[in-house]
């Protein structure tokens, strides 16, 4: 008489308890999949906060890092004139007057980057340390102090200034008459360009504020050579006249686009040699990257006390979450 207790006890559950056990199942599943979500929505939020940070401060660190660059590629080019012996010193500084005086005598000289021998010839001078390095440019006024190398391939115009080929190198030309110093010997037209800009490199983004009057300096080997801005014009790209050799003349153009951003023209800002001050002889020979400015340090600094300010705030919203349960 044992077995229908037994049947009695051992009878299924009933439809509540059934219900019930499946509402506990339910929730516990309902509990994990809120807390894989909730940290899916935190990661993701996390990778978009960190990926805002980084195109936020890209700008700025590249450029630091590109005048970081400009500045070790300036120390090496002094490092490299300092070992020249007087012999070596002399051919390369003869050599490029001497190429300066030559150029005027070509009956097509920006056949120069198209001619193999002219192409050359021009590649070997003033090259002191084999990298293509020709000196470098100060101009106190929008404080830039950039290396200068051959030509103007996209290499070289994304971090530094290039030298165009088929005008003069920047050598200027030789003054023998001291009284007379802006009478040369013969006339020199170096053009230097530059890009304006460029989010990685401020470079001659501030060209456009140069004056009449205004003074800027080449630095080739140990020489400086001093030009006062005459002339500032605004020419068509495929307009050549503004860059021709002018009898008697000893100039230098710098060269970059406009208008800012759009670029359909170029603006011109010619200088003319003059004799170097004594005081302003010794000019740095290192670029803005050394000298951090505090604008670029901001971002910077900023982007860690974001994120740390983001995570504590999810890890707070977490945990009030977790007391209201």
């Amino acid at each position: 008489m044992g077995w229908p207790g037994f049947i009695l006890f051992s009878g299924r559950p009933g439809r509540g308890e059934m219900k019930g056990s499946m509402n506990d199942e339910e929730k516990k599943t309902r509990k994990k999949e809120k807390k894989k979500n909730h940290r899916v929505s935190n990661l993701v939020l996390v990778l978009i906060l960190l990926a805002g940070a980084a195109i936020m401060a890209y700008p700025s660190f590249s450029e630091y890092w590109n005048s970081l660059h400009q500045s070790r590629a300036i120390l090496g080019y002094a490092q490299r004139v300092a070992e020249l012996t007087n012999d070596e010193y002399e051919t390369i500084w003869k050599s490029a007057l001497d190429y300066n005086e030559r150029l005027t005598k070509l009956p097509n000289r920006w056949m120069v980057d198209h001619d193999e021998d002219l192409k050359a010839d021009y590649e070997t001078q003033l090259n002191a340390d084999g990298t293509g390095n020709m000196g470098f440019i100060t101009i106190p006024k929008i404080k830039v102090n950039l290396p200068l190398y051959h030509g103007t391939t996209d290499s070289v115009l994304q971090t530094s200034i290039g030298h165009i080929a088929g005008t003069s190198l920047p050598a200027g030309s030789t003054h023998s008459d001291e009284e007379d110093f802006l009478t040369p010997d013969f006339a020199s037209h170096c053009v230097l360009s530059g890009h304006r800009g460029l989010p990685s490199a401020r470079l001659f983004s501030d060209l456009d504020a140069m004056e009449i009057g205004d003074i800027f300096y080449l630095t080739i080997l140990d020489q400086t050579l001093t030009y006062e801005v005459d002339k500032v014009t605004v020419i068509e790209p495929e307009d050549m006249t503004e860059l021709e050799i002018i009898p008697g003349k000893d100039l230098c153009t710098l060269m970059t686009c406009t208008p800012y951003g759009i670029n359909t023209h170029r603006l011109l800002v010619r200088g003319s040699r003059i004799e170097n001050e004594k005081k302003k002889l010794n000019v740095r020979i290192t670029a803005d990257g050394l000298r951090i400015d505090p604008l670029y340090v901001a971002p910077f600094l900023a982007v860690p006390v974001l994120i740390l300010m983001v995570l504590w705030v999810l890890v707070m919203t977490g945990g009030r979450k977790k007391n209201r349960r």
